[in-house]
């Protein structure tokens, strides 16, 4: 694949990721930060993907695992210092009349209170359409796995989001 090519790939599947990134994050501000930390790692990388393999898996996992090295960074830095101000939270406010905008804050506010594992099988394969086996392998765990937290996840989204 030539460079233009992997360029214009890449930039093709921005919005997926930026979507997963703030699946990931629960911060508009973070999930910018990450997708764009992502997309710098694959420009640096790109020897590194193969041609003919799944493009979007390669920098879904280089976005998972650049998070997870945010959040270890994060929980050694806490430790040292204060908690960042909630008032620097930016939140979207509604319209009153959007039953559909309503509706998406509620299940993203519920989606962020599922645990990481949770969250991150529901975005991969509720959100984003990958299957049972490429999540599996993007997460690094048995398919098995992806199955009872994808249960787990969508009955504790439902109840969180008070659907019955």
């Amino acid at each position: 694949m030539g460079s233009s090519s992997f360029e214009g790939e890449l930039t093709a599947l921005l919005p997926r990721l930026r979507r997963f990134a703030h699946a990931l994050s629960r911060n508009e501000t973070d999930a910018d930060d990450l997708t764009q930390s992502t997309i710098e790692r694959a420009l640096r990388s790109r020897d590194q993907w193969q041609a003919g393999t799944r493009l979007d898996s390669w920098a879904y996992r280089i976005m998972r695992n650049l998070w997870i090295d945010t959040v270890r960074a994060r929980s050694r830095r806490e430790r040292v210092e204060a908690p960042e101000d909630e008032a620097e939270r930016l939140g979207a406010d509604p319209t009153s009349g959007m039953e559909a905008s309503i509706e998406l804050n509620r299940m993203m506010s519920a989606m962020e209170r599922l645990p990481d594992e949770q969250r991150e099988v529901v975005a991969l394969i509720l959100i984003e359409g990958f299957g049972y086996r490429e999540t599996a392998e993007m997460l690094g765990v048995p398919i098995g796995t992806v199955s009872s937290r994808l249960v787990r996840g969508r009955t504790a989204l439902l109840e969180l989001a008070g659907v019955s």
